[in-house]
C-alpha cells in the first residue's frame, strides 16, 4: 500500500510540473477535483526489435523441444520482399530510370500508366508461400531449359514495345547466362551477370545480342531488347529448310550444314536447334567441329545462313544448269536453276570443281571418325561370305548411278548388242510394243481354263 501511494505521489508531482500558467488566465486546481492520468507508449514491440528477432520468436524452438518433436509444425520464415518490384506498386506506373530504361533505342522513355493487375496481391502471396514451403516447386516441361532450372534454353518472351512498334509473334531464347567478374582499382572484384540471347519471329527474321548487368531481370531485358534492334532477314527454301549444303566457321568453330527433306527434323547442336526454331527452319542436319563455345556456334551459323545462295545464283556462278535429285521424288532429275548463258562441254576446264558437295562446302571436307574393322573381320566364315558377295556387292550403287545418268540399266555392250539388257526391261518393251500394235488401252485379259 505504501508503495502504491509513493508511485501516485510521483505521478502527481510530474503532472503539476507540466502545468503552465498563461499570462491572461490562471489555472486553479481544486482539492475535490479528480485528476485522470492516461498512460501511453510511443514505441511498439514490433518496431523496437529487428526482423530477425521477430522471426526467431516464431520459428525457433529450444534444443529440448526439438528432441521432443516440437519443431515439426513451426512456421517457416517468409521473405516479405519476395515479388516486390522497385517502382511498380499498386498504381502500376512505369518510371523511367527506376522500373524502365531512360532511353530505348533512339527514343526517350516517358512515364507510362500500365493497365491495372487485379491479381497482383494474390500472385505475391502465392510466391511467398511457394518459397516458404518445403516442397520443391516443379517447372513445366515446356518451360524448362537445357538443364533443370538453369536459364540457358528457356524462353523469356518477346522484346519490349518501342513506341507504336510491337514485336508480335516474336520469342526470345536464352543461349548463355553466366557470372562475370572485373577487377577494379577502387571497388575491388566487381561481379556482374552476362546474358546471350537469340530472338526471332519463326518466319525468317531473327537476331542475337549479349548484355551485362548487376540484376538478373535487368540483364535479360537489356539483352532481348538489344537483339530486337539487330534483326536479320534469312531466306528459307520451301519454308522449312536451307537452300543448299554449306560450311561456315567463326574462330575455331566449324559447322557443316546439310539440307534435308520434310519430316527429317532438326539433328544438330542444341544452340543451333534453338536458332532454327526461332528462324523457322524445321528440317536440317548440322555437325559442329572444333570449339563448342555457344557464342561462336551462334555467330558461325548466322554467317552461314546469311551467305546462302539461291538456285539461280549457284547456276550463274558455275554457268551450268543446276539439277536436283530427291529420293522422295524417285531420284527423278529436276532442273531448279538455269544461268543466263550456259557453257558448253568444251568450255569446262579439266581442273574445275564439278562435284556439288565440294563446291557447296568451299573445298572443305567433313571430318569422319576412323572406322575400325568388326571383331569378326578375321574369321574364316566372314572370308567365305566376302567371296560369295564379291560378284554383286556394288550392284545397288551401280544401278542407282545408271538410272540417274542414262535413265536405264545397261552395260558397255548394250549399244553393240541391243539385247544385252535386263530381262525385265526387255519384257516391258515387248509388252508395250504388243499393246501399241493391238491398240488396246488396257492390259489384255488372260483366260484360265479350270478342269472340272
Amino acid at each position: 500500500m505504501a508503495l502504491r501511494l509513493l508511485q501516485t505521489s510521483r505521478y502527481l508531482s510530474r503532472a503539476f510540473q507540466n502545468l503552465t500558467i498563461c499570462s491572461t488566465s490562471t489555472s486553479v486546481l481544486n482539492r475535490n477535483h479528480d485528476l485522470n492520468l492516461n498512460f501511453s507508449r510511443n514505441t511498439s514491440f514490433f518496431v523496437k526489435l529487428p526482423a530477425t528477432e521477430l522471426w526467431k520468436g516464431v520459428t525457433s524452438v529450444s534444443n529440448a523441444g526439438k528432441k521432443r518433436g516440437r519443431a515439426k509444425g513451426l512456421i517457416r520464415r517468409k521473405d516479405l520482399n519476395r515479388g516486390q518490384v522497385i517502382g511498380l506498386g499498386k498504381a502500376n506506373i512505369q518510371w523511367p530510370g527506376l522500373s524502365a530504361p531512360i532511353i530505348r533505342g533512339r527514343e526517350l522513355v516517358q512515364r507510362n500508366q500500365l493497365p491495372a493487375d487485379p491479381d497482383r496481391e494474390a500472385k505475391i502471396l502465392k510466391l511467398r508461400d511457394a518459397m516458404a514451403s518445403k516442397k520443391f516447386q516443379k517447372i513445366s516441361t515446356l518451360d524448362r531449359g537445357w538443364s533443370g532450372n538453369k536459364m540457358p534454353g528457356r524462353s523469356i518472351g518477346a522484346p519490349d514495345q518501342i513506341a507504336e512498334d510491337s514485336f508480335e509473334g516474336f520469342d526470345t531464347k536464352v543461349i548463355e547466362f553466366k557470372q562475370v567478374f572485373n577487377m577494379k582499382g577502387n571497388l575491388g572484384r566487381k561481379r556482374r551477370l552476362s546474358a546471350f540471347v537469340v530472338t526471332g519471329n519463326k518466319n525468317g527474321l531473327a537476331g542475337f545480342a549479349s548484355a551485362k548487368a548487376v540484376d538478373g531481370r535487368a540483364v535479360l531485358r537489356k539483352a532481348k531488347n538489344r537483339a530486337a534492334q539487330k534483326l536479320m532477314h534469312i531466306e528459307l527454301c520451301d519454308g522449312h529448310t536451307v537452300f543448299h549444303d554449306y560450311a561456315c566457321s567463326f574462330g575455331l568453330t566449324k559447322i557443316f550444314v546439310q539440307k534435308k527433306p520434310e519430316g527429317h527434323g532438326l539433328i544438330c547442336h542444341r544452340a543451333i536447334k534453338e536458332i532454327c526454331q526461332l528462324v523457322g527452319i524445321k528440317n536440317l542436319y548440322a555437325k559442329v567441329e572444333g570449339s563448342k563455345g555457344v557464342q561462336h556456334i551462334v555467330k558461325a551459323f548466322f554467317l552461314g545462313l546469311l551467305a546462302q545462295k539461291k538456285y539461280d545464283d549457284i547456276a550463274e556462278a558455275k554457268g551450268l544448269n543446276l539439277v536436283e535429285y530427291r529420293p522422295e521424288f524417285g531420284n527423278f532429275p529436276k532442273v531448279v536453276g538455269t544461268p543466263k548463258v550456259c557453257r558448253e562441254q568444251s568450255d569446262i576446264r579439266y581442273d574445275e570443281i564439278m562435284d556439288y558437295n565440294t563446291f557447296a562446302m568451299d573445298g572443305k571436307v567433313v571430318l569422319k571418325k576412323k572406322k575400325f574393322p568388326p571383331f569378326y573381320a578375321n574369321s574364316y566364315g566372314y572370308h567365305i561370305h566376302l567371296k560369295k558377295l564379291e560378284g554383286r556387292r556394288n550392284h545397288k550403287k551401280i544401278k542407282f548411278d545408271m538410272l540417274c545418268e542414262h535413265g536405264e540399266i545397261k552395260s558397255y555392250l548394250t549399244d553393240k548388242y541391243p539385247d544385252a539388257r535386263p530381262m525385265g526391261y526387255i519384257l516391258r518393251n515387248m509388252y508395250l510394243k504388243k499393246k501399241s500394235e493391238e491398240g488396246q488401252d488396257e492390259a489384255p485379259e488372260v483366260e484360265v481354263e479350270v478342269e472340272q
